[in-house]
């Protein structure tokens, strides 16, 4: 991991060198929470090797700082499976994470929701994924460690310091299953019908990729979505990615809320 170790010494001359506690990845829309933290602000531009990032929406930066007190890492963006074609596209940035001294890792996106109980506007814990587009960021790697365990890959004790922290906080969050679909384009509404028999709960285009890399990498996960439309076939409403930007902030403020309570819960353990 040379290059993730270079790329570490780099952060920590501008950032400083205590490790952050967490590390977040923002979803579409939700780049805005990089203000959030009071910190150094590095561009991906200075971070060879990091996305560059080809979809609207997203803020191109690392930002090291404190957040409620707790230091964390937040990645305003993320690269995805259908801008390359390449499911590790977020492999050296988790790795960069785990050279700075990073253990756990909580991703957030926005999602199309297949509950009608669940509408735009809402936020879903992560309880569990299913690999809908059967890629898989560890194809090629050529150690015994590739063949990671994903039981329990969203964590439990994270899971629940989420949970006291939506309630603590007067905060609706769903708890649910997300489908990772490959993308761009949107699901048919017969893939939608397939994927809710299946037991999903939530779609989207990110996330089940990092999480799979940050378990390969020892990183305890968590994740939260943000629902921004309900899925095909479901309701009138449109989809589009604009449509997606337009209502990633409803759901926002709910997000901020949690992760707000929950980051001193994570760091106290």
């Amino acid at each position: 991991m040379s290059r993730s170790a270079d790329l570490g010494r780099l952060i920590r001359d501008r950032a400083g060198a205590e490790p952050p506690r967490a590390a977040l990845i923002l979803g579409s829309g939700l780049g805005h929470l990089t203000a959030a933290v009071d910190g150094v602000t590095i561009p991906y531009a200075d971070l060879e090797g990091f996305p560059g990032g080809h979809v609207s929406g997203h803020t191109k930066a690392l930002v090291i700082g404190d957040l409620e007190g707790v230091r964390v890492a937040v990645l305003g963006g993320r690269a995805h499976y259908y801008e390359e074609g390449r499911a590790d596209a977020m492999r050296l940035p988790l790795e960069v994470m785990c050279a700075l001294g990073c253990e756990t890792l909580i991703a957030t996106n926005a999602a199309g929701s297949l509950d009608p109980a669940m509408g735009t506007g809402e936020i879903m814990c992560l309880t569990d994924h299913i690999n809908f587009s059967g890629l898989n960021p560890l194809i090629g790697e050529a150690t015994d460690s590739r063949f990671v365990p994903m039981r329990d890959a969203y964590d439990p004790a994270l899971r629940a310091r989420l949970t006291e922290a939506a309630a603590a906080t007067g905060t609706d969050m769903h708890q649910g299953i997300y489908a990772w679909y490959s993308g761009p384009s949107f699901e048919t509404p017969a893939e939608i019908r397939a994927i809710r028999m299946l037991g999903a709960d939530a779609v989207g285009m990110s996330t089940v990729p990092e999480i799979i890399l940050g378990r390969f990498l020892g990183l305890r996960c968590a994740a939260i979505s943000t629902i921004t439309n309900m899925a095909a076939g479901l309701s009138d409403e449109p989809i589009s990615h604009e449509h997606t930007k337009e209502m990633a902030p409803l759901g926002a403020a709910k997000l901020e809320t949690v992760l707000r309570a929950a980051l001193p819960r994570i760091a106290a353990g």
